[in-house]
């Protein structure tokens, strides 16, 4: 059979179960794995009985409960399957997160639905990235039936820390010594091959004031009005990452964003003390140490105008920015050589403002890469807002472009 022929029958391999395809994706989704609270070992089991169907036996690797519960979640249940093709090659593991945020509000579709319209599938996890769970298994079942290569394997890696920063999913596995791939794909979209991304530094800052009866406000601190000078502080540096540009195409400028506050006892106290939790994307070129001493010593230096207060300054997370390694190459390539021919169009190798777990494998030596179902944004795909999304067409494109793939690569 000839190369063309071989992918020929791949894509129509894929066609003819695109049904069941849908199917699968549709019944990964019914199954909430809300992060918080992450109770995500249920979805495990699901998937796990589901590719069990397929004749892929899933291997459960759970991470000890008590490691789990001092993370801030309540179960995860990592997943290997594991397909040798034959001594020699490369061995190619392809890794897509189950956990997600929760819904949220605004939603004109059940969230857990799955409901097909207009050739749209909703529900939270449908893009990013349930829909490469299904994917990748679609694409190794096609590979199995059609291409049958004689030599290297494939692994599903199958994990549940994302949301959280990946060291209990891939970091977790990794770590254990269960998994040493040559090559990774991670879950992503479409219409373009990532090969690096922003690092994320992620930090809890305590405020501690003193309460007081709003009637006597002067006995007290307001650890509010703290909070907020020490917020306005923080936001003010936004407007100097303005001007610190990457040189990596896809990736503009460092941001800091608050996404969470807490505190105070009641509208009739002077509260005295408020939380907050801020992210701070940090672009490739930027050293994540110094960049941690700054926002500290922002906030230390903001809470040192306000009498009376403290601050408990907390990191929560420190993901490293991905950067390419040399070794990536034949990935983008079969990858942007098959995506042209089954989307119609070129498809870059850019950075992502985001961060991901591609970052794990890449620090130990291991070149990856993020391609996967999904639009040309993430905008488009309404990832972490209401009425998330995937075109059915994408998951059916990128389930070609991944069998074809990992058929080139496993020669």
């Amino acid at each position: 059979m000839t190369p063309q022929a071989s992918y020929d029958a791949l894509d129509a391999w894929i066609d003819q179960h695109f049904d069941e395809e849908v199917r699968f994706l549709q019944a990964l989704v019914r199954v909430p794995t809300d992060t918080p609270p992450g109770n995500n070992a249920p979805h495990a089991e699901r998937t796990a009985e589901l590719l069990k169907d397929f004749g892929f036996d899933a291997e459960k690797h759970a991470v000890p409960a008590a490691d789990v519960q001092a993370y801030g979640m309540e179960s995860i249940t990592n997943l290997i399957v594991r397909r040798p093709y034959g001594t020699g090659g490369k061995t190619i593991a392809l890794n897509a997160h189950g956990d997600v945020v929760p819904p949220g509000e605004g939603w004109t579709h059940d969230p857990y639905g799955a409901e097909i319209v207009n050739g749209a599938m909703y529900g939270r996890a449908t893009a990013v990235s349930k829909s490469d769970f299904a994917s990748f298994t679609f694409a190794v079942r096609a590979l199995e039936a059609v291409a049958r290569p004689a030599q290297g394997a494939v692994e599903l890696h199958f994990t549940y820390d994302e949301e959280f920063g990946g060291e209990l999913g891939p970091g977790w596995l990794l770590k254990k010594g269960l998994t040493q791939p040559d090559l990774m794909i991670a879950a992503g979209f479409s219409y373009e091959v990532v090969t690096a991304h922003n690092g994320c530094l992620q930090m809890e800052v305590t405020v501690h004031g003193k309460m007081a009866h709003a009637a006597v406000p002067h006995t007290g601190v307001d650890a509010l009005q703290g909070a907020v000078h020490i917020l306005n502080a923080l936001y003010a540096q936004n407007d100097e990452y303005q001007k610190i540009t990457s040189n990596v195409a896809g990736i503009k400028h460092p941001y800091l964003n608050v996404g969470r506050i807490e505190g105070g006892t009641n509208t009739n106290v002077v509260p005295g003390k408020v939380s907050f939790k801020l992210d701070r994307r940090m672009i490739p070129e930027e050293n994540p140490v110094e960049v941690e001493a700054a926002i500290r010593h922002t906030i230390t230096q903001a809470t040192a105008e306000r009498a009376g207060l403290s601050v408990e300054i907390k990191r929560l997370l420190l993901a490293n920015a991905m950067t390419p390694l040399a070794g990536n190459q034949p990935l983008v390539d079969a990858i942007q050589k098959h995506a042209l021919a089954v989307i119609g169009e070129p498809v870059p190798a850019v950075g992502t403002p985001l961060y991901t777990d591609v970052r794990l494998y890449v620090e130990r030596g291991i070149p990856g890469v993020i391609y996967g179902a999904g639009p040309r944004t993430v905008l488009e795909s309404h990832a972490k807002r209401a009425d998330e999304r995937l075109q059915l067409e994408d998951l059916r494109r990128a389930t070609k472009v991944i069998a074809r793939a990992l058929s080139d690569l496993l020669v």
